[in-house]
């Protein structure tokens, strides 16, 4: 049977907040009366590229759908609307302030100009049940930031930082639970600083132990990028003791240089990142990590950059985001002197080809044991470190199963498995 939701279409651009925020829109756009004919585009505004690929993605749609209803969203549009605005098709811009609220997606809501970002104390509430034929789901926890790390524009887009009450976060991964999924990811622009602003003051893992013992029903629990500074004990304990909490982090790191960190205005050392990944894995030896990182930021010189790849082997990370530095207007990073765009763009595959190694080593490393996986498809799904797997020998699995399975072999980029 086809719902209203699947008639609208969306384009979604930038980080799993975004993902999880689409689902919400279309959600809340179906339910407001939209339907064929509309497009829900979500920008982002974390790197020039993401933006032109953004702008691309709407001439493209006003090209081949004439007459398509395009409302845009999301960080780019907040910091510039009027731009996005101007672009063919586009009939409306709706800050990130207002996409979740229910009134700001009526058919005959007139255009009204985007609010200011800045001003805003409250997360929208909006539960989404159904993500689009997926088997894990997004469950936002947080909103915005309080950091002003150099490079980043973020902050300008998502406004301060405001955390979802513990309540309704149970709310929302029961409700998840029961209809069917296994696993959730719990997401925001910056989780590690869930808490100060609700009453008691909780830390994220104090949240997520809470989480946990509401609905002992959720198998897998994982959790979006974190500030490795900002780890608190409670998580750290959860670390260790909590099964259900997959043994998989991903790291804000940008950079393996103390002198890029402290340009950039970031809260850790190079140091730091090294004794978080020590910790982790003496509280949880099979624990895996991914990270995020810049290359080519303001000034970085080839020994600097040379430490971040070396960073990527001392902390044996798995699974790299690399982005080359991009200019953002406003940020003292633009301000900065800045290296050839080429040059950034070279060193950003040369740091994908070290990224590539590690994942490699560490798929190698899984050869022959057994590994509790979460299908998505009937042949493929991932582990609890995230890796990806794919079953060999005919074998075949039921979407939305998590099935113990034998690794017999390591690719490139993904696992061999039969059944265990």
């Amino acid at each position: 049977m086809n719902r209203p939701r699947d008639n609208i279409d969306v384009l979604t651009f930038g980080c799993r907040l975004n993902t999880y925020e689409s689902e919400a829109m279309r959600d809340l756009a179906a339910k407001a009366g939209h339907g064929a004919g509309t497009i829900l585009v979500n920008t982002c505004a974390v790197t020039a590229e993401a933006e032109r690929q953004a702008r691309q993605a709407i001439r493209k749609a006003a090209r081949d759908n004439p007459g398509a209803r395009i409302l845009v969203t999301g960080c780019a549009a907040q910091i510039n609307p009027e731009a996005w605005g101007a672009l063919p098709g586009v009939a409306r811009v709706i800050g990130n302030a207002d996409k979740l609220k229910p009134e700001a997606w009526a058919t005959d809501a007139p255009p009204a100009p985007v609010t200011n970002i800045m001003a805003a104390t409250e997360t929208a509430a909006h539960l989404v049940t159904d993500f689009a034929g997926r088997t894990r789901a997004f469950v936002q926890v947080q909103q915005g930031c309080d950091h002003r790390c150099t490079f980043c524009v973020i902050p300008y887009g998502r406004g301060p930082s405001r955390s979802v009450p513990i309540g309704a976060i149970v709310e929302q991964v029961r409700a998840l639970v029961e209809r069917g999924y296994r696993e959730v990811v719990l997401t925001g622009v910056d989780i590690t600083s869930y808490g100060p602003d609700l009453p008691g003051k909780p830390a994220l893992g104090q949240m997520i132990r809470r989480l946990l013992a509401q609905v002992p029903e959720l198998p897998r629990l994982r959790l979006s990028s974190l500030d490795p500074v900002e780890i608190d004990e409670d998580l750290w304990r959860l670390i260790a003791e909590e099964t259900r909490l997959m043994p998989h982090l991903h790291l804000s790191l940008q950079h393996g240089a103390d002198l890029i960190l402290k340009r950039m205005k970031r809260r850790h050392l190079r140091a730091d990142a090294l004794a978080v990944a020590e910790r982790a894995r003496r509280l949880r030896p099979d624990i895996a990590f991914g990270a995020d990182l810049i290359a080519g930021f303001p000034t970085e010189t080839e020994e600097h950059f040379a430490e971040t790849v070396a960073l990527v082997e001392e902390l044996d990370l798995a699974f790299l985001h690399v982005f080359p530095y991009s200019e953002r207007p406003g940020t003292p990073a633009a301000r900065m002197p800045q290296l050839p765009v080429p040059l950034r763009r070279e060193r950003a595959a040369r740091l994908r080809e070290a990224g590539k190694a590690a994942a490699a080593r560490f798929l190698a490393g899984r050869v022959g044991r057994e590994e509790a996986v979460l299908f998505e498809r009937a042949d493929r799904g991932h582990t609890a470190q995230f890796a990806p797997l794919r079953l060999i020998g005919g074998v075949a699995a039921v979407p939305g199963e998590i099935r113990l399975v034998r690794v017999s072999a390591a690719g490139a980029d993904t696992l061999l498995a039969e059944a265990a």
